[in-house]
């Protein structure tokens, strides 16, 4: 499922140098020609797609980036140094737009995707680029062009890494809260939550991903009762399930496979997505009754966690993050063999694929 972050930032390229205004004095050549120097380029700014963000939070700490100017330009025909461009990092999945016209100015979708959305100045012309054979000592020089300037609006249209699918009350929303700074409505009745709610889940070493929150599934979801087709149109695009089963259930085992069979009714792609179980609630079990038995074949894993005790929690992350990992790097991999597979189709004679 998807989600919109949005932040405005104000950026500003760099003004170029102004240009050089000299004239030569050498030893014995008191009036040499005009050596003025041009003006160096200001700095432009890019936006810069990073597969290492997952949200737009910083921008809302820092709104007003500015790109360095260029150098002044200075006799003996010196240019001004050339200011460097400034790369502002962003997921990738962000849309830019002007702020001030709602122009789209483009997206950067890929990781290491870059985007122009600001031109530094140019450097302006030094007095020795104005000589001519009638005009042989020109005084004159151009300063150096302002760089653009304007209000961005960058919008994230995120993909959830994992996706919480479990009935009414199953703890979602608990989980969501405590593993993020997400806030969820929470509440001992079903349907608390009506809308799919995020999280980002931030791990040491600067590592997240993306869970959802998703409304309760109940029998019968795949054609639309409860929240119904609501609930499964908001899950299928996430990159990994997880099921959460509670150990206080009457049948857990029967929980878990309702769960599987509304997916697969909605759609068998859907259920061909890598899942894992999590059974939840563990704190409602005496410390010595076992922890009920159900059968997930197919699962990456399965493991016992207590939102409200705190038990289980970081193990839980980390193995969620080693999860998504698996599936991030194996969209990758498609994503290079897609790649690879335009060069077969190039005409062995040497021509060239038509678009």
């Amino acid at each position: 499922m998807s989600f919109v972050d949005q932040v405005t930032v104000e950026i500003k390229a760099g003004r170029g140098g102004d240009g050089a205004s000299s004239f030569a004095r050498f030893k014995f050549k008191p009036k040499g020609g005009p050596d003025g120097g041009d003006g160096g380029h200001g700095g432009s700014v890019y936006v810069r797609a990073d597969a290492n963000l997952s949200t737009l939070l910083d921008y809302r700490y820092r709104a007003s980036w500015k790109a360095d100017d260029g150098v002044h330009g200075k006799g003996r025909t010196w240019t001004g140094a050339t200011a460097d461009d400034i790369r502002l990092p962003v997921p990738p999945g962000t849309v830019i737009t002007d702020a001030d016209t709602g122009e789209t100015v483009g997206e950067v979708l890929h990781p290491g995707d870059e985007l122009l959305v600001a031109r530094g100045g140019g450097g302006g012309r030094g007095n020795a680029r104005f000589a001519t054979a009638t005009h042989q000592a020109p005084r004159e020089c151009e300063p150096g062009r302002a760089g653009e300037e304007r209000r961005l609006s960058l919008v994230l249209k995120l993909i959830a890494d994992v996706g919480l699918v479990g009935e009414p009350n199953a703890g979602k929303s608990t989980l969501l809260s405590v593993l993020s700074a997400a806030r969820p409505k929470i509440a001992d009745y079903p349907f608390t939550t009506l809308e799919p709610n995020l999280g980002v889940v931030g791990l040491s070493g600067s590592r997240s991903f993306v869970v959802a929150d998703i409304p309760g599934i109940i029998e019968g979801a795949h054609a639309g009762k409860g929240l119904g087709l609501k609930f499964l149109q908001h899950v299928e695009r996430t990159r990994l399930l997880a099921f959460m089963v509670p150990v206080d259930s009457e049948d857990p085992q029967a929980v878990f496979e309702q769960l599987r069979r509304e997916v697969r009714l909605y759609s068998p792609v859907l259920a061909e997505t890598p899942h894992l179980l999590i059974l939840t609630k563990r704190d409602l079990l005496p410390d010595e009754s076992p922890v009920p038995v159900v059968d997930a074949p197919d699962a990456q894993f399965t493991i016992t966690i207590s939102s409200a005790a705190g038990t289980g929690l970081d193990d839980l992350k980390e193995s969620l993050w080693t999860a998504v990992q698996a599936v991030r790097d194996t969209e990758e991999g498609t994503a290079e063999r897609s790649d690879a597979d335009l060069f077969d189709d190039l005409p062995s004679d040497g021509g060239h694929l038509s678009r």
